[in-house]
């Protein structure tokens, strides 16, 4: 029997990138029942690792106890204090990351970080000669730095439908299910990526109607705003928005009957629970490798104007400025997807 390894990983942002690891983190220790994980990352996304058996989760606040070089070197000592760790599986590569990287090399822990394929999705977004060909999964990618330590990774890509868990604080908050429920997230950390609030409020004035219960999913105070209007103006709509942990937001999800997100953070959490999402999609791609662990490509909604993608995350201007990427998409088309999930 080969003796137990310890293996260091990291991952520090955004929500929906540190989400993605999940499913291949469990495939990891699945597969590999000799390893055991320290997972670092912030503290807000713990929930997202509870009851992995074998993980451990380092809640490492950056903007505090840990921030700039000399909280890097702090954590770096404290995690040594905890375990003597095989190898550093780095699924970020970003400067931090780097830094920690490079710090427990002189402890003789050997290393592999992420691919991201940077020059691919340069290909994927430039316009005009764009090559628009799928490239590889970000959890593939993910896989691929295991894999290069020497752990070898099968995944699936299947949605796995979580039980649900009865929770009172969460129960006085959105009720008992006795109908079908909608999760809607409108929003995304940047405009090329958020369909027009208008055409998303005609979706939720469509299901309101047929008295589809709707719950609303947002983070900012703008958010917060906007998601109350709805509630306000639509009987069966329920803002979430601040309202909730992020485990009771999980265990929410887990009931839904489908969710509806752009190409966001919401979407990876659906895909945490199980739960198939119906994803609009203006100036990035699927092909850019980020579709949600699971999720069926036949339920994406989005036009194909040939500037698309422009971006991989969706932050560059249009250079059209009128986002016909995200105008050319009727409300009719998500709608339609909807459907086929609700009773």
């Amino acid at each position: 029997m080969s003796a137990t390894k310890h293996l260091l990983v990291t991952r520090f942002s955004a929500m929906g990138d540190v989400a993605m690891t999940v499913p291949v983190i469990k495939a990891l220790l699945n597969q590999h029942p000799d390893v055991n994980i320290t997972y670092v990352s912030r503290p807000e996304f713990t929930a997202f690792f509870d009851n992995i058996p074998r993980l451990n989760y380092f809640p490492a606040n950056l903007n505090k106890q840990y921030k700039g070089f000399k909280g890097l070197m702090k954590l770096v000592s404290e995690l040594k204090k905890q375990h003597k760790y095989d190898a550093l599986a780095d699924l970020h590569d970003n400067l931090r990351t780097k830094i920690l990287r490079n710090l427990l090399k002189f402890s003789g822990i050997p290393f592999r970080y992420i691919d991201k394929g940077r020059s691919e999705k340069k290909l994927l977004t430039q316009f005009p000669n764009k090559v628009l060909k799928p490239l590889k999964l970000t959890t593939e990618r993910y896989a691929d730095v295991f894999r290069g330590l020497g752990y070898p990774v099968t995944l699936n890509h299947q949605l796995q439908k979580k039980q649900v868990v009865d929770n009172d604080a969460l129960i006085k908050i959105v009720g008992e299910k006795t109908t079908s429920w909608i999760g809607i997230a409108p929003f995304a950390k940047h405009k090329g990526k958020i369909y027009p609030l208008d055409k998303t409020e005609e979706i939720i004035a469509y299901f309101n109607s047929k008295d589809i219960k709707l719950f609303l999913f947002g983070g900012s105070a703008m958010e917060e705003e906007i998601c109350k209007q709805w509630e306000l103006k639509y009987k069966n709509a329920t803002s979430l928005v601040r309202r909730l942990t992020m485990q009771q937001e999980l265990l929410l999800i887990r009931q839904l009957d489908v969710m509806m997100s752009m190409d966001s953070a919401a979407m990876h959490l659906a895909s945490l629970e199980g739960i198939p999402v119906v994803s609009v999609w203006g100036a990035t791609h699927h092909y850019a490798g980020f579709l949600g662990y699971g999720q069926s490509e036949t339920n994406i909604v989005a036009d194909d104007i040939e500037c698309r993608p422009c971006s991989v995350y969706g932050n560059k201007p249009c250079f059209r400025k009128d986002y016909a990427c995200l105008n050319n998409i009727d409300p009719s088309m998500v709608i339609s997807k909807l459907n086929k999930f609700l009773i």
